[in-house]
C-alpha cells in the first residue's frame, strides 16, 4: 500500500500536470486557430525584404502588429531606428525572445519558382528565410498571453528583433545599453529544416573591421616619388596576414575584400580600404587574431608613409546554447513534432532536391535529437546575448532539406504552405517552453547554475571600443534604389488574432 505523504505527493504531481497540459493545450487551440494570421506575418515580411539596418517597414508592421496585441512596443533602442522591443507582462521571471528579420542582397526570387526568377532584378530578398521569424515570434507571443491571462500567471515576455544580423550589427550594441540586463532567460529562434535544438558552442566567434589607409596621390609616370600609395598598404596587409596564418591556431578563418582600391594605374592612390573578419573558436583567441592583424595594418602603413584608421563594425561572440533550456525544448519538440506534410510538399521538395542536384530525401518526418553537437564555423551576433542570459536555441522546420541558405535557392520557399506549417510547429514550441520556463521555476534554477559553469572561465567582454556606434547608413544606398519596385509587391495586410 502507498504511505499517505507519497500518495499525496503523486497526486499533486499529477494535478500540475493535467494543469500544464490545460494550459499548452490552450496555446495550442490559439495557435492553431490564427494560422492564417501567423502566416501573413512571415509573408509580409518577405516581400518587405529589407536589407539590415534599413528595416523600415518590417519595423513599423511589427510594432503595429504586436500592439494589436497588446504588447508595449519601442523602437530606436542602442540608437538604431529599426530595431524593435516588444514587452507584455510584470514581474519575474522575465524571458526574451531573440530573433532577426534582415534579407540578404541580390536574393530576389518568385517564391515557388525553382527555377531561378527575380521578382524584381537584382533587389534585396530573404534567402535565408528570416521572414519566418517574426511568424514564430509573434505566434508564440500571442498564444502565451492568452494562457498567462486566463491563470493569472506572474512573468513578463519579451520579444528583441536585432537589426542586421548579417552583418553582425546589432546584439553588441543591445547588449552594451542593458537591454538584457533584468533578464533570466533568453530563447533564440533561427528557421531550419527540422525541428532541433542542442547546447554547448554552436558556431564561431568574429570581428568585423575596415582598415582605411589615407596617402598623397602623384602621377604615376611623372613624379611618382612624390606619391604615398595607399592601396600598396593595402596589399602588404593583405600579403602580411597571409604570412601569419601559418603560426595561427587551426581554428582560425580570416576573409577580406579590397573596397577601395585606386582609380587608374597612373595616379597613385591616396585612398585604400580593405574589409576584413576575423574569426575563431572563442573570443579570446579571435581576439588575439585581430589584435595581430591590427599591427600588420600598422606596419603596411609605416612601410608606405601612410595613416591607417580602423573601425570595427561588427563582432559576434560564439552562440552558447545551455544544456538545461535545451532539454526544457527538445521535450516540447517530442510533443509537438514535425508537421503532417501532404503528398504535394512531399513532391516539391523532392523536385526540388533533384534540380539541386542534393540527396533526394523530401521532406523531414521526425525531429533530430538533442545534443552536443559539433562547432559550426559560422557566426550570429546572437552569441553576445548568450555570455549574459542563459539561452535555449532551436530551429524549426521551414525550408527544403539540402537547400543552402545565402543563395536565391532559399528564397524559394520562405511563404510557401511548407514554411506556414513550420511557422505553426515553431510558435507551439516556443510558447510550451516558454511556459514551462514561467511556471517551473526549478528549470530556471538549474539553467542559471549550467550557465555558471559554463562560463566561469571565460567572462564576457565587448569586441566594441567604447565609442563605437551602430552603422545607420549600411546598406541604405541599395534600398532606397530598389524599395520603389519592391513596394508594388507589398501585400498591405493587416493580421488579425483572436
Amino acid at each position: 500500500m502507498m504511505r499517505p505523504l507519497l500518495a499525496g505527493l503523486a497526486l499533486t504531481y499529477v494535478l500540475a500536470a493535467n494543469a500544464q497540459d490545460e494550459r499548452k493545450k490552450l496555446a495550442f487551440e490559439a495557435i492553431d486557430r490564427n494560422a492564417e494570421q501567423i502566416a501573413l506575418v512571415g509573408d509580409s515580411l518577405y516581400y518587405f525584404g529589407e536589407l539590415g539596418m534599413q528595416e523600415v517597414e518590417s519595423a513599423k508592421f511589427l510594432k503595429q502588429t504586436l500592439e494589436g496585441i497588446g504588447f508595449k512596443v519601442e523602437t530606436g533602442g542602442a540608437g538604431m531606428p529599426t530595431n524593435v522591443w516588444a514587452q507584455w507582462g510584470s514581474g519575474k521571471p522575465k524571458i526574451v525572445i531573440v530573433t532577426e528579420i534582415d534579407a540578404l542582397p541580390g536574393g530576389s526570387q518568385t517564391p515557388g519558382s525553382i527555377e531561378r526568377k527575380p521578382m524584381i532584378k537584382d533587389a534585396p530578398g530573404h534567402m535565408e528565410g528570416h521572414n519566418t521569424h517574426g511568424a514564430v515570434a509573434v505566434g508564440a507571443a500571442y498564444a502565451l498571453k492568452r494562457v498567462m491571462e486566463r491563470y493569472k500567471l506572474p512573468g513578463t515576455i519579451a520579444i528583441s528583433f536585432g537589426p542586421a544580423e548579417e552583418q553582425l550589427v546589432s546584439r553588441p550594441f543591445l547588449v552594451r545599453a542593458g537591454l538584457f540586463k533584468d533578464a533570466d532567460a533568453a530563447m533564440l529562434i533561427h528557421i531550419g529544416d527540422n525541428l532541433s535544438t542542442g547546447y554547448g558552442l554552436q558556431n564561431y566567434a568574429a570581428i568585423s573591421a575596415k582598415f582605411t589607409f589615407h596617402g598623397k596621390t602623384a602621377h604615376g609616370a611623372v613624379n611618382p616619388w612624390d606619391g604615398k600609395d595607399a592601396v600598396d598598404a593595402v596589399e602588404l596587409m593583405d600579403m602580411g596576414y597571409d604570412k601569419l596564418r601559418e603560426h595561427l591556431r587551426p581554428t582560425q578563418r580570416a576573409h577580406r575584400t579590397i573596397t577601395i582600391g585606386g582609380i587608374q594605374p597612373n595616379i597613385i592612390p591616396d585612398l585604400g580600404q580593405i574589409w576584413w573578419f576575423v574569426r575563431d573558436a572563442n573570443a579570446p583567441w579571435a581576439k588575439e587574431n585581430f589584435d595581430k592583424l591590427v599591427n600588420i595594418g600598422r606596419g603596411a602603413a609605416l612601410m608606405t608613409g601612410t595613416t591607417m584608421e580602423m573601425e570595427i563594425n561588427a563582432s559576434a561572440w560564439p552562440q552558447l546554447g545551455n544544456r538545461v533550456l535545451a532539454d526544457a525544448l527538445q521535450k516540447n519538440i517530442d510533443e509537438v513534432g514535425n508537421p503532417k506534410w501532404s503528398a504535394e510538399e512531399e513532391k516539391f521538395a523532392k523536385d526540388f532536391q533533384t534540380a539541386l542536384g542534393v540527396k533526394v530525401t523530401g521532406l523531414n518526418a521526425e525531429p533530430m535529437k538533442s545534443g552536443s553537437r559539433p562547432q559550426g564555423f559560422a557566426s550570429n551576433d546572437n552569441g553576445d546575448v548568450t555570455w549574459n542570459v542563459p539561452s535555449g536555441y532551436f530551429t524549426f522546420p521551414a525550408s527544403v532539406p539540402g537547400v543552402n541558405y545565402h543563395n536565391w535557392q532559399a528564397a524559394v520557399t520562405p511563404i510557401s504552405s511548407i514554411a506556414h506549417k513550420g511557422e505553426v510547429a515553431g510558435a507551439k514550441v516556443l510558447a510550451a517552453t516558454l511556459l514551462d520556463l514561467v511556471t517551473q521555476p526549478e528549470i530556471l534554477a538549474k539553467a542559471k547554475t549550467q550557465f555558471e559553469e559554463d562560463t566561469k572561465g571565460t567572462p564576457y567582454f565587448s569586441f566594441l571600443p567604447a565609442d563605437a556606434k551602430p552603422p545607420l547608413d549600411m546598406n541604405r544606398e541599395m534600398m532606397e534604389r530598389f524599395r520603389p519596385e519592391m513596394r508594388k509587391h507589398y501585400l498591405n495586410k493587416t493580421p488579425r488574432f483572436d
